[in-house]
């Protein structure tokens, strides 16, 4: 059997590495659009920060690909997909044909309609060329803006923060990750964050990036202006579609996939950020990694199905450790939410039940009961016994 990958990314990776573990005969393709092996991308992060040197920012060893007969062809993109003869097309009409295709070819930064975003100077980050880029720019750059306040926006002001530069993060929600955490938690983040030296504005919408040819600031709705000499763009990622598109395979707001991660080609399998299972996007990587195990059981006709994945995140800004996983910020009735606030120790514990079954959690300020609790949520325990001391700080979490 033939099984060709588009996209060395996570679950892509994951899928090669989990076929090859049950089938030492198969054949392995995979088509990489960078010139770089599998990097996780949050150690873009630790890398721009100066915590994590270059050659640690891959996951494996370089020849890792070679002992395990999986062949990888860098900056090679795929251009067109053939799924009536089984073949995928790369430049100058060639042509490889396949008995099993993945499509794992994750998503880009979204770079909303932001008048002169094309500027020099504005960047975002998703690949290691970004990274590199955004480090080269910032030698003789050190005013930055770093455009949205969520999970990748914050990392990326704490990267460059530890570099000595300004920094202030402009958000258009009203309170600091919006999707992690509820008001309480997100107000004792922005304290955090701000004791780091990180200027904050929240409820506020970027409309144009100031300067001729280099970026010189920002201007936000209303007329303020935020002058920089560097911007980061942090607003999220979008799936990317156009290949599985042309290829007539059925999309949505993802590459919609069944419950064996197939898309809506028989040989046509999918994985990671591009795709869309139940009408979930996840964009996530303990999703991608899931799936990327979970597809390679079907792709060799083991078959197994995903059933789906419980967003957990972790976040580390000036030493204070923050958990956001499942529900946090529920809507409707039958829902019971209980917290712990500790504010002049930067703690802050939030449970959220449904029917005495534990549903969501933020855990900021300590690790003690993170696993546990992360385990509890994805598990769906009840917990209603325990409620009145399950925020303690000496309850026994084993008994989860």
């Amino acid at each position: 059997m033939k099984v060709v990958i588009i996209g060395n990314g996570l679950a892509g990776t994951m899928a090669a590495k989990t076929i090859r573990e049950f089938n030492s005969e198969a054949e392995i393709l995979v088509f990489a659009e960078e010139k770089y092996h599998y990097y996780p991308r949050p150690n873009l992060i630790e890398f721009i920060a100066g915590k994590l040197p270059y050659e640690r920012v891959f996951a494996f060893s370089e020849g890792w690909h070679t002992r395990q007969n999986i062949e990888i062809r860098f900056k090679s993109p795929v251009h067109k997909i053939h799924p009536r003869s089984q073949e995928v097309e790369l430049g100058e009409e060639r042509r490889e044909s396949y008995d099993r295709l993945l499509i794992a070819n994750g998503a880009s930064s979204f770079i909303p309609p932001i008048k002169g975003a094309e500027k020099q100077g504005v960047f975002s980050l998703r690949t290691m060329d970004d990274a590199q880029a955004i480090l080269d720019y910032l030698e003789n750059h050190r005013q930055v803006v770093v455009i949205g306040g969520g999970l990748l926006g914050l990392e990326i002001a704490r990267a460059i923060r530890s570099r000595g530069a300004e920094v202030e993060v402009a958000e258009f929600f009203d309170r600091l990750l919006p999707r992690q955490l509820d008001a309480q938690g997100a107000s004792l983040l922005r304290s955090q964050i701000e004791s780091l030296g990180i200027r904050v504005r929240l409820g506020v919408a970027t409309e144009e990036i100031l300067g001729v040819g280099e970026m010189k600031g920002i201007r936000l709705t209303g007329g303020h202006e935020v002058s920089g000499d560097m911007a980061v763009i942090a607003a999220g990622v979008r799936p990317n579609l156009a290949l599985p598109r042309d290829a007539g395979l059925a999309t949505d707001r993802g590459l919609v996939v069944d419950d064996r991660l197939r898309t809506s080609h028989p040989h046509v399998f999918a994985a990671g950020d591009s795709i869309q299972h139940r009408g979930k996007v996840y964009g996530i990587i303990p999703a991608s990694f899931e799936q990327g195990r979970t597809v390679a059981y079907n792709i060799i006709g083991e078959e197994k199905k995903y059933e789906g994945t419980i967003p957990a995140n972790t976040l580390k800004v000036v030493g204070l450790d923050v958990t956001s996983v499942g529900l946090v910020n529920p809507e409707g009735e039958g829902f019971q939410e209980v917290r712990k606030d500790k504010k002049e120790e930067g703690i802050y514990k939030k449970i959220v039940l449904q029917d005495g079954v534990l549903v969501g959690a933020i855990w900021m300020g300590t690790k003690k009961g993170v696993n546990e609790i992360v385990r509890a949520v994805s598990a769906k325990t009840k917990i209603s016994q325990w409620i009145n001391n399950l925020l303690d700080e000496s309850f026994d979490f084993s008994v989860l």
